[in-house]
């Protein structure tokens, strides 16, 4: 995956459904700004709440375009969009303004070309900034991987997935034990793999210790066991240390360029160098723990993101909650990482992690599968990203055809 590679310099842990991400520390105050549209159409204002969280004013940029002339718009087909937004929709509270959107949204969800027409008067497009003013930003991916394992431990190459421990406490980000009356940090990775701290925690055992490392960064996955059964394993909770991405660490020590730096690349060196490979992985001292995901009925769901909404492959992406409202719509440009092509399509913010920090910054997920893991690990590329924002006293809809 990408992040394990892309620039952590700064860390901060704000996580989610997945685990992964953290960079730039962003110190500017929240505040609300009033907002008009193009040609005198009222918006959402740059800092009123949309999905319960405020819009920092440094995230939003320019005045609004219309969303039939983003670039590439109409290239997307929308496909799986319906899928994503009745998802969003399913759930018990959908963050603000959705409850509204949805009643609009259901008899039409299903067709194209009325989603297409719904959004277009329904929406305006507002450019998101980073705090340095650019409009250019950095898009990564992350994608459901599976792996092979077993309930109880069958050789000592295998390594645990831990369940949430009873002793861990949570205030905040912030992950502590009590211990003699004192609390203390929760151990780091190293500290948890060189000991038997959790032992009588685990959840599965995993084949593959590179493999085990990467799904941390994911967050989530599936695991093939010996009977031929899937587990489905989610996020559970973190140990409370900053991530650092060991890409970063292996580009500081002189291993890998910076230039060549991939998931695929990082995960060759570490199989090379099976003597230095766990001090490296160690350098990460955030650790997480995992849960057991039940099947769903809807078999072209991914896992459950932060929103509590199953993910949709190429809609669903995490953002920074700080900077981008939980459940917002947003349109997005970049590029496919292998050939180039334009990447430009409506997401959905329905997942967040500790390595996606900033504005304009994205991690769309690519799904399920080695096509999916492939353009994920690859995927590090500069794109833009559009706040879609309702318009408040415009029309909501026209009549449309189709």
């Amino acid at each position: 995956m990408s992040l394990l590679v892309a620039a952590a310099s700064v860390s901060r842990g704000a996580d989610s459904g997945r685990h992964r991400r953290g960079r730039l520390v962003l110190g500017a105050m929240l505040v609300t700004l009033s907002a008009t549209g193009c040609g005198g159409v009222h918006v959402q204002a740059r800092g009123e709440p949309i999905g319960g969280n405020p819009i920092r004013a440094e995230a939003v940029a320019g005045d609004t375009t219309p969303v039939d002339r983003l670039p590439g718009w109409h290239r997307d087909e929308l496909d799986g969009l319906g899928d994503a937004l009745r998802r969003q929709c399913a759930l018990r509270k959908p963050p603000a303004p959705w409850p509204a959107l949805c009643e609009e949204l259901a008899p039409i969800a299903a067709n194209a070309g009325k989603l297409r027409h719904w959004i277009e008067t329904r929406f305006v497009a507002r450019p998101l900034t980073g705090v340095d003013g650019r409009q250019t930003g950095l898009i990564t991916g992350y994608h459901e991987p599976l792996l092979t394992g077993s309930r109880r431990r069958e050789s000592p190459s295998q390594v645990p997935l831990y369940r949430r421990p009873a002793d861990l406490a949570a205030s905040g980000d912030a992950r502590h034990r009590v211990v003699d009356g004192r609390r203390l940090p929760y151990p780091t990775r190293a500290e948890i793999e060189g000991s038997r701290l959790l032992a009588g925690s685990e959840l599965v055992w995993l084949d593959d210790p590179v493999e085990a490392f990467f799904l941390q960064v994911q967050g989530s996955g599936r695991v093939r066991l010996r009977d031929g059964s899937t587990l489905r394993v989610g996020f559970a909770d973190h140990n409370g240390h900053r991530y650092r991405a060991i890409g970063a660490v292996l580009v500081e020590r002189g291993e890998i360029p910076r230039s060549e730096v991939d998931a695929p690349r990082i995960k060759a060196w570490l199989r090379a160098h099976p003597e230095r490979a766990r001090e490296v992985m160690h350098s990460n001292p955030r650790y997480i723990f995992f849960r057991e995901l039940p099947d769903s009925a809807d078999a072209d769901a991914g896992p459950p993101g932060s929103l509590g909404v199953p993910l949709t492959p190429m809609r669903s992406v995490a953002t920074d909650p700080a900077f981008v409202p939980p459940g917002a719509l947003l349109y997005l440009e970049t590029r496919y990482p292998d050939d180039r092509r334009m990447l430009a399509r409506a997401v959905l913010s329905q997942d967040r992690g500790a390595a996606i920090v900033g504005g304009v910054r994205a991690d769309i997920f690519f799904g399920a599968g080695a096509e999916a893991e492939r353009l994920a690990g690859l995927m590090q590329e500069p794109g833009r990203i559009w706040l879609l924002v309702p318009r408040i006293n415009g029309p909501s809809t026209r009549p449309a055809s189709g």
